[in-house]
């Protein structure tokens, strides 16, 4: 976190981004992460959720919650717990970048790139590349369950 925080700090100094956060997953990197960066920030949240599409059965992706300041003309960092084939990242990319901010970055705590199915996402921060296994605590769920545990763990499948 130190790294990380001390790393946006240093790209950003002189200005107050927006860190942006997926709920629920990214909300305890958020808060560690908030913590760690030294420079005045602002922090808002959306909340995105995946259905199937009528038509053809292709997943989409709507927001349930959308962030409540404007970011026109601010520097914007999305912060995500796990980056993984990218597609609701691009998607909020996508619908961040209508908005006209002065920039736009991600901030992930775990990567899995060779995974990735868009390869246009500005990743600048990455705190792990992990392998292909599925986590909990940290904020990271299943079923509901699991996100207030202190560390990061594997499920054995």
């Amino acid at each position: 976190m130190r790294e990380l925080g001390a790393e946006i700090a240093r790209d950003y100094a002189g200005r107050e981004p927006v860190l942006a956060t997926v709920l629920k997953g990214a909300f305890v990197f958020l808060a560690d992460l908030s913590r760690a960066i030294e420079i005045p920030h602002a922090l808002d949240f959306v909340i995105l959720q995946g259905y199937d599409g009528a038509l053809g059965g292709r997943t989409r992706i709507r927001v349930i919650k959308d962030l409540d300041m404007p970011i026109t003309d601010r520097d914007v960092v999305i912060v995500e717990n796990i980056v993984d084939t990218g597609l609701t990242l691009h998607y909020l990319v996508k619908t961040l970048t209508l908005r006209r901010p002065s920039s736009l970055a991600v901030c992930t705590l775990l990567d899995r790139p060779y995974r990735r199915l868009v390869e246009d996402l500005p990743m600048r921060y990455v705190g792990f590349t992990v392998p292909d296994e599925f986590f909990v605590g940290y904020g990271f769920g299943l079923e509901g369950r699991y996100r207030g545990l202190r560390d990061l763990r594997v499920v054995e499948r």
